[in-house]
């Protein structure tokens, strides 16, 4: 049943990675066998200096290994340099992508500044010109990158393909009679941009290993489809994502569906889930999801595992949801610090469960777990460390929450082993 849903392959989990070159972007590895890296983007006014200088730091502490700024007039060029430099002073490396689109080989040649400061080019091929003008602005922002030594994303959109290979493989589908269909062909139309647009790089004087591809589309299928295609036809690292993955519930399943199945299959280097954020929402929800993801996979390890039951009509009370979401909210609080103290702590598992059925049993699988009491049953909360039932709380919910946290932060700060540097220091 399993390998009748979109393709999947039972055994895929299985499936070693594929072969890619790494490209170094500033600090970070993509490709070459590195662990996938997580992305993001800021969706400030670059030109706000103050604005994306804060959200930039926002995304990285809570985890963005890398950090994309639209770059698309010439107030932004101008601002990027100064807020590489607000970020450096912050004690923040984490690397900047300059997203252009339409006029990059412009600002890249006139704010020298810029193009030095950012780590990495995104180049769509789809929105960089028109007709004869295409190649050579492409190429242009390639030899701005040779010079200053920067990798490049040549990042095509489904939203934005070069129209005139759309229609030019549409014909050549007419008049062959190939028996396409438009969203086959379109699939088709992307990797070959990219596949063309990298031997352009190529000869514009790039090497194989500063040049990532992605090739973006909002359908699940399609984009499952394309990057099958185009991981066997070339092994540049490759970067996932839809181009718009949605608010809420159906961004987060839409890009699970899709990219689950490709990670699954050995298929990409780093990742974005391109949420579509409530007015004022938090931006780094993008980023929590990419790092769940790849920690349901198996495939890293970011921070504590919370387990939480769903609820029925056992547990009317809202105790342990609540209990559940400041676990989960005190340890986003605490990985920065942790992290950097503790060696392997973000493999910690926690569960917090609501009543007798699933409860004792989860939180004894789990490093530290607690069994609230369900309707009718006795208020008391075991609570099980690595197995063994070591105290039972009681008390009001402030007082559960209160001694619960200490539980954690004991249990951080005796099971795992300082960081050497924190022993050096």
């Amino acid at each position: 049943m399993l390998n009748q849903i979109a393709g999947f392959d039972a055994n895929a989990l299985r499936h070693p990675r594929k072969k890619t070159y790494g490209v170094k972007v500033g600090p970070v590895q993509v490709g070459g066998g590195a662990p996938i890296v997580v992305q993001s983007m800021t969706n400030t006014d670059t030109a706000d200096v103050e604005s994306t200088l804060q959200q930039t730091l926002e995304l990285a502490e809570a985890g963005s290994e890398i950090v994309r700024w639209t770059v698309n007039v010439p107030e932004a060029a101008a601002a990027v340099p100064e807020i590489k430099k607000r970020l450096l002073d912050k004690g923040c490396k984490v690397p900047i992508i300059g997203d252009f689109h339409y006029n990059g080989h412009v600002l890249l040649t006139k704010y020298p500044a810029c193009a030095a400061a950012l780590d990495k080019y995104r180049i769509n091929p789809g929105n960089v010109g028109a007709g004869q003008r295409r190649d050579e602005q492409f190429s242009t922002i390639c030899k701005v990158a040779v010079d200053h030594g920067k990798p490049v994303r040549i990042g095509v959109n489904g939203g934005s393909l070069n129209q005139e290979l759309v229609m030019r493989k549409m014909q050549e589908n007419t008049d062959r009679n190939l028996g396409k269909e438009s969203e086959e062909i379109i699939n088709d139309c992307m990797v070959l941009s990219a596949l063309e647009s990298t031997e352009l790089a190529l000869e514009s004087g790039l090497r194989h290993e500063q040049i990532i591809i992605s090739c973006k589309t909002s359908r699940p299928r399609d984009l499952i489809t394309v990057y099958r295609d185009l991981s066997n036809k070339t092994q540049q690292p490759l970067h996932l994502g839809l181009t718009e993955a949605g608010m809420g519930m159906k961004g987060l399943v839409w890009s699970s569906a899709s990219l689950g199945v490709l990670l699954a299959e050995g298929i990409g280097d780093t990742i974005r889930i391109s949420l579509t954020p409530r007015p004022g929402g938090d931006r780094r929800e993008e980023v929590y999801a990419c790092q769940e993801l790849l920690q349901a996979l198996g495939l890293r390890s970011f921070a504590p595992s919370v387990t939480a039951c769903p609820g029925c009509g056992r547990t009317t009370s809202t105790t342990f949801q609540e209990l559940a979401e400041r676990t989960q909210d005190y340890i986003r609080e605490m990985m920065p610090t942790w992290k950097t103290q503790y060696e392997g702590v973000e493999t910690m598992t926690l569960a917090v469960m609501g009543c007798i059925v699933n409860g004792p049993g989860e939180s004894k699988a789990a490093n530290i777990g607690i069994s609230l009491p369900g309707t009718g049953e006795a208020p008391r909360c075991p609570v099980y460390i690595d197995g063994e039932k070591k105290v039972t709380l009681e008390g009001t919910y402030d007082e559960l929450a209160a001694a619960f946290r200490k539980l954690l932060d004991d249990y951080v700060s005796t099971k795992y082993p300082p960081k050497t540097e924190m022993v050096a220091k």
